[in-house]
């Protein structure tokens, strides 16, 4: 075709290993491809499907996901479709000489109309498929070179501002160093080199051989139980649960299958898992896993739109169940998942096919981890193990997120334009009843609604399918025939069953109605007593309240987290007055920063009484043992403030606190650097002292003291201190709290020593998204450290159970004697 006159005049057909093409297409998607090509200079070859051959782009520093990014792509001649397959070695002396690495490739979507009018009109709007390139992209040519004149046309590639824009000007080069065919690196391709696994399919098949075993039969997939906790001891490991569908991936002699949970054929919807399956380094292999789609195992509406799309998958692999002829099922696990490690080891980390991470630690510990950052949950298996169909406790579920399934029994109008319904009625069979759950109405895009009203119109019926639903309900219902099934995350399910706040997340196809039960999920939130649970004798009510959304910390979390950490923490805390900021209803609720007892309060709780700094006095909250701790987490505390003196000696304070506040445009080598500053001269001064990172942004510097002072004279040093660094260096510190006087520089606050005053107490949590905790270290922790908010809870916990640098620094607290103040007096005359 005249298209490809330019490539082919260009090329010696008999010495270079490159197609020559026919223009054939592949399906009726656009294709497209990126090839690493290391010529004369390593450039990254952009190339994308229209009529019949390849439109064609050298960027020469590759393609980058950040959208401030304008990347330079020479247009060059267009490619014949078969190129889009092409890797290996262009002989030298030929055109373009050197090693091609397919790096990318998927579909492409038009944005703007026609693409051919686009592209002569100079911008041409995308949005790619790709298994490393997604989103929508611009090529945008550039002013100077002649219009048509491919070797002259100088475009911009950039990625527009979307959910796939990264920060990251390099990560889409750097990050993926292996083809997206071989699993290859460049040194392999030029040294025409087969990765191992390549070497090993060879080996087995032959090249281009079949297998030598049949493919094997599915199975039923072994299932977990559900559990409110995750089981103690050695011999179980975690791995994390994600949300997507269930996949048995069959290889063998008779090709690939991929197959559902329920022993359907789901190969051509997992079309884009076959390929790479094929790839395996296997005579035959049955491998169980999780089919998902998005970063880090998304979640089920992300699979359902990819599905949809024909975007990437991911499959999960975490069990092998035949490999070679061998059945493995009698085997523990241990010895399974070696093989599958083995099996998978050579296959690119960031590729289709992928292990399931195995996470060493306790299960709490790692349940813990994973909630944090937003996951589903985690598996816990039992190590030594055989594999069981059908459901076992050997394989025990926790959830970070709470969702079941359930199936749909009928619909509400809308009053809505345009809206065909207002919710789903929900519901699932207890043997032959359809026992119902109440309504979920929101989760649904405009094409998921419009698909919902299509497939509910055909199942329509007259009658309920329930055993009963509330009369509020029926009286404007319409009723379908019970034969979808809808997965629902929701906030419980409250004691009668029924669904609180529940989001659609999509339709399960890989489930029968018969097998979703609400029974399970109903006993797990009963176990703790519809939200109940209980500490150190104290009730903690609405236990699995979201607190902490971005870690998923709910209120019986923080409970359990301050349960952890009581005993150290009651050894500073403990018989002082204290100020609780609480927020009962989480971090997107009110705040309530409260020194005074009140109502509602525990009776663990105490109060003692204060004498203000204008001679009158009030009742404190004080704190004498971990119970009151607890009691103060049942009434929504997250953080906890101290007072500087004890209750038996009010007027002698045995701690001094310098806190360092920084401008937010400093860093923390700033802080930690100023924070040492005060711990030498306060060594100077022959006090000992500590840091503690306050899990904000700054650290608080703590000296403990003997009672020989009072808060006069322990003001006035903390004061003196400060400004005599202000003085000594005004462009780093400042000793007034006014915002404006801060810029570039760090508040050394000395207020937190007054008589009235209170500072964040060790190890208490922090009101702050990722649920940060205060936590003293030692210098040369200190040192280590790059971040005030780097303690999360397991860390904290962790460090608590070590010796505390401040309790160490206690045990040689000197008073603030005479010899102090007349070295800090001579240290403020050194500044002078």
């Amino acid at each position: 075709m005249d298209r490809l006159k330019d490539y082919e005049a260009k090329r010696d057909f008999r010495a270079t290993p490159e197609p020559r093409g026919k223009g054939r297409r592949g399906d009726d998607r656009l294709s497209f491809v990126v090839q690493k090509h290391d010529a004369t200079r390593l450039h990254y070859d952009f190339r994308l499907e229209h009529d019949g051959a390849l439109w064609s782009w050298a960027v020469t520093r590759g393609p980058s996901d950040d959208p401030r990014e304008k990347r330079l792509a020479v247009r060059t001649e267009d490619h014949p479709l078969d190129y889009a397959g092409f890797e290996g070695v262009i002989p030298e002396g030929q055109y373009g000489a050197g090693t091609v690495m397919l790096r990318d490739r998927g579909h492409w979507e038009p944005q703007d109309g026609d693409p051919a009018a686009a592209l002569a009109a100079g911008k041409l709007k995308i949005r790619l498929h790709g298994e490393r390139m997604r989103g929508g992209w611009t090529l945008v040519r550039m002013k100077g070179g002649r219009k048509g004149d491919k070797g002259r046309e100088n475009w911009l590639l950039i990625k527009e501002r979307d959910e796939t824009a990264t920060d990251q000007p390099d990560a889409l080069t750097e990050r993926h160093d292996t083809s997206v065919e071989s699993g290859r690196r460049m040194e392999e391709i030029a040294a025409e080199k087969g990765s191992k696994r390549r070497k090993k399919v060879e080996k087995k098949s032959g090249k281009g051989a079949g297998r030598g075993y049949p493919t094997p039969a599915p199975l039923t997939p072994q299932l977990a139980t559900l559990r409110e906790t995750a089981p103690e001891g050695g011999e179980w490991w975690q791995e994390p649960k994600f949300d997507g569908y269930r996949c048995l991936l069959a290889i063998g002699a008779d090709g690939v299958k991929a197959w559902s949970r329920n022993g359907h054929d789901w190969s051509d919807r997992f079309a884009p898992l076959i390929g790479p399956a094929e790839a395996l380094p296997c005579e035959a292999a049955l491998i169980d896993g999780e089919v998902t789609a998005g970063e880090g195992g998304g979640d089920f509406s992300t699979l359902q739109k990819a599905l949809s799309n024909g975007d990437p998958l991911t499959f999960y692999a975490f069990d092998l169940l035949h490999l070679d002829g061998e059945e493995l099922v009698r085997k523990p696990l241990r010895a399974r998942r070696a093989a599958l490690d083995e099996l998978l080891g050579d296959m690119p980390e960031d590729g289709a096919i992928r292990l399931s991470p195995y996470i060493e630690g306790t299960a709490e510990k790692v349940l813990t981890h994973l909630c944090g950052a937003g996951a589903e949950g985690i598996i816990c298996k039992r190590a030594d193990a055989p594999y069981r169909s059908g459901r076992s406790t050997d394989w025990i579920k926790v959830k970070c997120i709470k969702g079941a399934e359930f199936v749909i029994g009928g619909w509400s109008p809308s009053d809505k334009r345009g809206r065909p319904f207002a919710s789903l009625l929900m519901g699932s069979f207890e043997g032959d009843r359809l026992i119902y759950h109440g309504r979920v109405g929101t989760g649904f895009d405009a094409e998921t609604m419009r698909d919902l009203a299509d497939r509910i119109e055909t199942l329509a019926r007259k009658t309920s399918p329930f055993d009963d639903v509330p009369r509020e309900v029926a009286k404007d219902a319409r009723w379908i025939t019970p034969e979808l099934v809808a997965q629902v995350r929701y906030a419980e399910l409250t004691a009668d069953g029924q669904i609180r706040h529940g989001v659609f997340q999509g339709l399960r196809e890989d489930k029968g109605v018969k097998e979703v039960s609400a029974a399970q999920e109903l006993a797990v939130d009963r176990a703790v007593g519809a939200g109940e649970a209980e500490h150190r004798g104290i009730r903690i009510s609405s236990a699995d309240r979201v607190i902490y959304p971005g870690p998923a910390l709910s209120k019986g979390g923080v409970a359990r987290y301050y349960d952890r950490v009581a005993e150290r923490m009651m050894e500073h805390a403990a018989g002082r007055p204290v100020a609780l900021v609480r927020m009962p209803s989480g971090l997107d609720g009110q705040r309530f920063f409260q020194r005074h007892p009140g109502k509602g309060f525990p009776e663990a709780v105490r109060s003692v009484r204060l004498t203000e700094a204008d001679g009158s006095s009030a009742d404190y909250i004080t704190l004498p043992d971990p119970a009151a701790l607890l009691g103060a987490v049942q009434m929504g505390t997250l953080e906890v403030h101290i007072h500087g003196a004890r209750n038996d000696r009010l007027d002698r304070p045995d701690r001094l606190v310098f806190d360092l506040d920084p401008d937010e445009d400093l860093g923390f080598p700033a802080v930690r650097k100023a924070a040492r500053e005060i711990g030498d001269l306060m060594a100077r001064f022959g006090l000992a002292s500590a840091p503690m990172v306050t899990g904000g942004k700054g650290v608080h510097i703590i000296v403990p003291l003997r009672r020989t002072a009072g808060w006069e004279t322990v003001r006035g040093f903390a004061e003196a201190v400060a400004r005599g660094f202000e003085r000594r260096a005004p462009e780093r510190f400042t000793a007034t709290a006014s915002k404006s006087g801060r810029k570039g520089r760090i508040f050394i606050d000395w207020l937190r020593n007054g008589a009235a005053a209170t500072a964040v107490s060790p190890y208490s949590l922090r009101a702050r998204p990722g649920a940060p905790v205060a936590v003293p270290a030692d210098w040369d922790e200190l040192a280590r450290l790059d971040r005030a908010d780097g303690f999360d809870i397991e860390a904290a916990v962790a460090r608590a159970q070590r010796d505390c640098p401040l309790l160490d620094a206690s045990r040689g607290a000197q008073g603030l004697s005479q010899s102090v103040l007349d070295a800090m007096e001579d240290w403020l005359e050194e500044a002078d």
